[in-house]
């Protein structure tokens, strides 16, 4: 069997009264167009906890302390195609941040708003889906796409 590297995601879970905080993604954007799903970004020349903190201030214009994060759950994706290259997903909780989210890549989301768990807005990036409702059963690891 080969070798085969995965792309690494950093998922950002804020949480306030048994509300979770959603992007709706641009109609233009490359995945997931009119979706939502937790502010997120790829790992690049960093630590996951400082990709999560780059992309807090990035896509909401909020800070974020490396310690106020915590791993809540680990989801290998593998989405449909031979072509599509596998990637783990880290979810980390924000468990306090300073400044109000808001929309600061408009080209990349369109809409913000906080959602209660058990009502979650539609369509929802099916893996973001089964992240939320793992961290809410407080499973650390669920996998998607790779078969029985």
């Amino acid at each position: 069997m080969r070798t085969q590297p995965n792309i690494i995601g950093v998922h950002l879970v804020f949480e306030q009264s048994g509300q979770v905080l959603l992007q709706q993604r641009s109609p233009d954007a490359r995945f997931a167009a009119r979706e939502w799903h937790v502010p997120a970004g790829h790992l690049e020349a960093e630590s996951a906890a400082e990709c999560a903190v780059r992309e807090a201030g990035e896509e909401l214009g909020v800070l974020i302390d490396r310690q106020d994060l915590r791993l809540v759950h680990l989801l290998h994706y593998r989405g449909n195609g031979s072509a599509v290259t596998p990637r783990m997903h880290l979810f980390f909780r924000v468990l306090d941040y300073r400044g109000t989210p808001k929309i600061c890549e408009p080209d990349r989301c369109v809409a913000l708003g906080w959602y209660p768990t058990s009502s979650l807005p539609s369509p929802l990036v099916d893996y973001t889906a089964v992240a939320l409702t793992s961290i809410a059963a407080n499973r650390l690891y669920s996998s998607m796409g790779w078969g029985a």
